[in-house]
């Protein structure tokens, strides 16, 4: 890649000045070769595993960091899914599996390492099923390890089954954390159409189609987008598009150096970059900043899912002209308690749970980083993740919910987290009931667009 000094000095002036950063370097692991009928020597094996590919993530990302100037939020790692990793054990215990990944993420030093998962859209095993019940003890017990569940594919339906166990594994998770506001949730991220190759977290796991391992980086860049649509001015939507689109591709450029250069100093291949706009807390690193400044009073208002689709597909216009190694998710995050003017929306009353769902329709993910009355039921919670896996597979997109029923909080109340994950206000969820429905059970049949064979 040869960058021309102009790109250089924009680039300097876009961390300085406008909140760029990289989210993430991502190294994924691939851990199948670490099975064993003993949980104690696939633990060791684990350990030994990740403790030799990622010794040196954090040191070499840190120098690149200082080097390129570019500010780099997290390191973290993603492994194959933990459900396959330890399920051909006899003395099958998967919490004690979770505690080894969490130790040896301490020990290297990463933020994050994701891969409690399971791939579950059409049915589950024994030892998913046994998977799934640890879900509440092991995501509550560690502190780094992030878990998720892919429950439906376009090609496969959605199993209803598994998000019914979903809400009240989720209560649990919630009831287990009370005492840091359920914050065991905010590690747990529920999936239609899940990819291999997402760097962020919580929802990150590596895929079997992957290699032995890779560097994946997951950019951010609300706040240059924000800049540059302010600085647009008064110009129509089709030249506004083409702004953001030209943001984008000077954003994914610089992700996509780090991203090289960090591959070739650990010795690993470099995979993708995702150019996905993650929002953070701080004002001036906001996706409701960038739809306000196209226009909105406040997120959530009409127009709101119409602003989001043309922000979201001229991003991806952008990130797609500047490198052919765009992958991940790649478009708009919208996690509530993640991002400033959303939380200010919500409290103002113009963004609810229903505006937010349809607007996920359009963007990266879905239902994320949103917190709701601790009362709210398990039946209701499935019935939200329910609807949210109908908008992926009926569009064939990557859709998740990651929720959080604050145990004692209710409507108007806020859960403070901190760091990246921010404050949640509690939102308001709707009152009638969806009980007998998601108790029915069963595979919602796959779409009729599914057939395209």
């Amino acid at each position: 890649m040869i960058f021309s000094p102009q790109e250089i000095l924009e680039t300097v002036m876009m961390t300085e000045m406008e909140h760029l950063d990289i989210r993430t370097v991502t190294l994924g692991i691939s851990l199948r070769d670490c099975s064993d009928s003993s949980m104690d020597r696939v633990c060791d094996r684990v350990i030994t595993k990740i403790r030799t590919l990622a010794s040196r993530l954090v040191p070499v990302v840190e120098e690149l960091a200082t080097e390129f100037g570019i500010p780099v939020a997290n390191k973290r790692i993603a492994v194959t899914p933990l459900s396959l990793v330890g399920e051909s054990c006899l003395d099958l215990d998967y919490v004690k599996l979770a505690r080894a990944v969490d130790s040896v993420a301490k020990e290297v030093g990463v933020d994050f390492i994701g891969g409690y998962s399971a791939l579950v859209h059409k049915g589950m095993t024994n030892g998913e099923r046994s998977f799934f019940a640890s879900i509440p003890e092991a995501l509550s017990v560690t502190e780094r390890l992030c878990g998720s569940v892919n429950v439906a594919t376009t090609r496969s339906g959605i199993n209803m089954n598994a998000i019914l166990s979903l809400g009240h594994i989720i209560k649990q998770l919630a009831e287990r954390t009370a005492d840091r506001g359920g914050i065991g949730c905010a590690k747990f991220v529920i999936f239609a159409n899940a990819v291999e190759d997402n760097p962020f977290m919580a929802g990150a796991f590596y895929g079997m189609g992957e290699p032995e391992a890779i560097i994946n980086v997951g950019v951010s860049g609300p706040g240059v987008v924000a800049h540059a649509v302010k600085l647009a001015g008064n110009c129509d939507l089709g030249a506004l598009a083409e702004v953001i689109k030209r943001t984008a591709f000077k954003i994914t450029r610089a992700g996509e150096l780090i991203g090289r250069e960090a591959a070739r100093r650990l010795g690993v291949p470099f995979g993708i970059i995702d150019l996905s706009l993650a929002p953070t807390p701080l004002v001036g690193d906001s996706v409701g900043e960038i739809l306000e400044a196209m226009g909105l009073e406040r997120t959530g208002a009409p127009g709101s899912t119409a602003a989001l689709a043309m922000l979201t597909d001229a991003v991806k216009k952008g990130g797609a002209m500047a490198s052919s190694h765009v992958g991940g998710m790649s478009g708009a995050f919208i996690p509530v308690s993640e991002d400033h003017a959303m939380i200010e929306a919500v409290k103002l009353g113009a963004l609810t749970l229903e505006k937010l769902e349809a607007m996920t329709s359009v963007c990266s993910v879905g239902i994320d980083m949103v917190a709701v009355p601790g009362t709210t039921s398990a039946e209701t919670i499935s019935a939200i993740i329910a609807d949210e896996m109908a908008i992926g597979v009926v569009n064939n997109k990557t859709t998740a919910v990651r929720i959080i029923p604050v145990p004692g909080k209710d409507v108007g109340d806020m859960v403070e987290y901190g760091g990246l994950l921010g404050s949640a206000p509690i939102m308001a969820v709707n009152q009638f009931s969806a009980a007998k429905f998601v108790r029915r059970g069963g595979l919602i049949p796959a779409p009729v667009q599914s057939l395209r064979n």
